[in-house]
């Protein structure tokens, strides 16, 4: 009982698996399912809790066993039972050539049912990984499933060299990643703007989409929503701060989005978050996103969406309006919006919005019977 609260404290993170706990605690010894779940029972008589309060171990059927009581350590290093090893999260980078001769980099992460995310800019399938501004999503996107990521046409380890490019590619690079990988019914995550394309992806096939998660995202682009000449001057000026000051060694420029993604965050993961724009893409091609994206429009589709879907936004971030958040929510029936306390569009790991979001992400993504 001791070992199996011991891993999931050393796991709290994240959703830990039954099979994983019965390889942790009995290792090669066989044992049934009936020992494991005594033994939860009697970590829960230990620390107080039962069965149906949950409030310090969660039940997530179909998967298993979270800690989610708030912990407080003495150093802050997490430590592990002796002689087992924590399930490595190291990804494995393919490459697979959409019909139009675009190669693209998708990544894999992780253990258990699939999660896919969208692709969306400023992104860089083996600098992520090392990132302070994206390993913490990494983490708990995978979380006790496999995450299915890749780099959309133009940006990190995809090709860059595109002579044009529409909304339309970047779908068809979604469905080039899952033909891919054979998926046949799975979760779709869209973050920021991969959002639209998750929405478009889904309406297009409603069969292969179990449950629709949207973050951070919006119906309209920036020129889309935009309703006076102040708001569709602010966007043509910041697709020119990108062309001008995107590549530069001096960050000053790329520090500008900075601010706006992650207004609250200290010095550091405002100089990681500048780097990170850096390597994702050229100036011209960052400049040809913004372009592209400005000008997208799903919201009859959202209109015909019928798949569960979950819609979490933070309520004074910067960079997309929460009024999107809204507008979704009243097009997609029967979607349920989740409103997230921060101003970053990107949540740190250390904010209290980060826990609500993952806690949400996994009760949803638990009812999946895709």
């Amino acid at each position: 009982m001791f070992d199996v609260l011991a891993h999931l404290l050393d796991n709290r993170e994240r959703v830990v698996a039954k099979t994983e706990l019965l390889d942790a605690v009995w290792g090669d010894r066989f044992v049934s399912e009936s020992a494991l779940t005594s033994r939860i029972k009697a970590a829960r008589q230990a620390v107080g809790d039962d069965g149906s309060a949950q409030h310090v171990i969660r039940t997530v059927h179909g998967r298993g066993y979270q800690l989610i009581a708030a912990v407080r350590t003495k150093d802050g290093q997490p430590r592990y039972r002796p002689g087992y090893e924590a399930p490595s999260l190291e990804q494995e980078i393919r490459f697979c050539t959409t019909s139009d001769g675009v190669r693209l980099a998708y990544a894999t992460i992780g253990h258990g049912p699939p999660l896919v995310r969208a692709a969306h800019w400023i992104t860089h399938l083996d600098y992520d990984w090392h990132s302070p501004v994206w390993r913490h999503w990494l983490e708990g996107l995978a979380g006790g499933r496999t995450l299915v990521r890749y780099d959309e046409r133009g940006c990190g380890l995809s090709d860059h060299d595109i002579d044009d490019w529409s909304f339309e590619d970047f779908v068809h690079d979604l469905e080039t990643v899952v033909d891919e990988l054979e998926l046949e019914r799975f979760p779709l995550i869209g973050v920021s703007q991969g959002g639209p394309v998750a929405v478009a992806y889904t309406d297009r096939h409603p069969e292969r989409v179990s449950r629709l998660v949207l973050v951070g995202t919006y119906a309209q682009g920036r020129l889309r929503r935009a309703r006076t000449d102040e708001e569709r001057r602010e966007a043509a000026l910041q697709v020119e701060l990108a062309r001008l000051g995107w590549g530069r060694d001096d960050p000053t420029f790329r520090r500008f989005f900075t601010s706006i993604f992650i207004p609250n965050a200290p010095p550091e993961l405002w100089d990681a978050f500048a780097e990170l724009l850096r390597r994702t893409t050229s100036a011209e091609n960052a400049a040809r996103l913004m372009e592209t994206w400005a000008d997208i429009d799903v919201t009859e589709a959202a209109s015909r969406i019928r798949v569960p879907t979950l819609i979490l936004h933070a309520r004074d971030e910067l960079r997309v309006p929460f009024e999107q958040a809204r507008m979704f929510a009243a097009l997609i029936s029967g979607s349920r919006l989740v409103p997230l306390d921060s101003r970053n569009h990107l949540m740190r790991p250390d904010e209290p919005a980060w826990e609500l979001f993952l806690r949400e992400l996994d009760l949803f993504l638990a009812e999946d019977d895709g």
